[in-house]
């Protein structure tokens, strides 16, 4: 196998870059290109050269041996000092020396191929340097220490050991496949799909903290959705004017609260209209609000009220929306007799409550833990494993053909969440999606 270089730091003006190589020759080239051999995990003070011997920089050097490295390789990192033009020239010294500018995602993939990582571990990496939230970058460092990996080899686990059970018999028909043995596997097989189930459901939960979760504000005109919006973006986003329908289109934001990204949607004022423009817009408030995650219904004691009732029901049905009544500061808390979460975005008042009651209807208390961090496509393959062991537990005693290849067909499902048995166009696909250097 060649030896790769890449710059594994983020390009541009910097106090420091690192360059990695991985592969049999990053010792050699370590030798040449700083004129020293490397102790392992030392940090070495050296000059760096290219193959004609002139110095392009000095800085740091650690060579971790193989297997004891990231990739599972020797592997050889250089820091030198930041910006465009030492780090780039230092990798054409390796290259110059032997090594291969390497592929995204092409260390983490060695990784992967060496064993040091499983596919879910490896494209937790990713997710770990792409995460847009506190809550989702716990999530995927939780995923890159193995904690979604865990549960899924324990559900496959208790597939094997069914597998076991009910193959060995048909491998062997003179011993017979007794019926309460058949029973008895499909007892645990019950155990095993609970667990499935159980994982999906908290799989489904955690996923939005990457993808991120869209809050849309729905109302009258003038009840204040585009003063919260720039209450709770804690910017000037939405123009905010006393005549209505001066919102015509969507106005959007991304904040984060309590390590929960949100993206927040003000919406043009819903009312009767003859104006053309404004008529489009209320069209579009209805269809952004059929994406939302939770939908935000603003009301305000100044203005009368909609009357919509049956349009929300029709138009949200199986949304969860949360009753908010804006300009709380018109209103003495003892005559606030509407339920819903009161606010006021000139003095700031229930602004944390609304936030807080936002988590909640989204499901996420106080303390936001997640366990992992999972992709859609571990969504995917868990349902899939979920659906055949449910088909297998229709079967009847006397099925265990088709009882064994349901198990078979679900273990297949969830082989492809940790890279076993997956082909390598999926794993090119994968980790050609990750930065260079990683």
């Amino acid at each position: 196998m060649n030896t790769i270089v890449a710059i594994a730091s983020a390009t541009g003006p910097g106090g420091v870059a690192v360059i990695r190589l991985s592969g049999p020759s990053a010792f050699r080239i370590a030798e040449h290109i700083a004129s020293l051999s490397p102790k392992p995990r030392y940090a070495h003070f050296a000059q760096f050269k290219d193959q004609t011997g002139a110095v392009l920089d000095h800085g740091l050097m650690i060579w971790f041996p193989a297997p004891h490295s990231y990739t599972g390789e020797d592997v050889l990192e250089l820091h030198t000092h930041g910006g465009d033009v030492i780090p780039r020239q230092v990798v054409q010294a390796c290259i110059a020396l032997g090594a291969k500018l390497a592929e995204p995602g092409e260390f983490t993939r060695r990784a992967f191929s060496f064993g040091k990582v499983d596919l879910a571990q490896a494209e937790a990496v990713a997710d770990l340097i792409s995460a847009k939230s506190g809550a989702a970058a716990r999530g995927a460092l939780r995923s890159l220490n193995g904690a979604f990996s865990v549960k899924v080899r324990e559900i496959q686990d208790g597939l094997t050991g069914i597998r076991l059970q009910i193959e060995g018999g048909m491998d062997f028909p003179e011993e017979g496949l007794e019926t309460d043995s058949l029973s008895y596997a499909q007892a645990q097989l019950i155990l095993v799909y609970q667990k499935v189930k159980g994982l999906l459901n908290e799989a489904e939960r955690f996923h939005t903290l990457q993808a991120g979760c869209r809050v849309v504000i729905l109302g009258a005109p003038n009840v204040g959705k585009s003063s919260l919006l720039n209450a709770m973006a804690r910017d000037e986003l939405a123009i905010v004017s006393p005549l209505a329908g001066t919102t015509r289109d969507t106005v959007r934001s991304h904040l984060e609260i309590q390590g929960i990204r949100l993206e927040l949607i003000d919406t043009a004022g819903l009312r009767e209209s003859e104006d053309l423009v404004e008529k489009m817009g209320i069209e579009r408030s209805w269809a952004t609000a059929k994406t939302a995650d939770l939908v935000l219904i603003l009301e305000a004691p100044d203005v009368d009220k909609l009357g919509m009732e049956q349009q929300f029901a029709e138009v949200l049905r199986g949304i969860p929306t949360l009753s908010v009544w804006t300009k709380a500061d018109l209103v003495a808390p003892e005559k606030r007799i509407f339920d819903g979460v009161w606010v006021s975005a000139q003095s700031g008042e229930g602004l944390e409550a609304l936030e807080n009651a936002i988590l909640d209807r989204l499901g996420w208390g106080a303390n936001i833990e997640p366990g992992f961090l999972p992709r859609e496509r571990h969504l995917s393959a868990l349902r899939i494993s979920g659906n055949h062991m449910h088909l297998a537990l229709a079967m009847v005693v006397q099925q265990e053909e088709f009882f064994a290849e349901e198990l078979r067909l679900s273990q297949k499902a969830l082989d492809s969440v940790l890279g076993e048995l997956v082909s390598d166009d999926l794993l090119g696909e994968i980790f050609s999606r990750f930065c260079i250097g990683k």
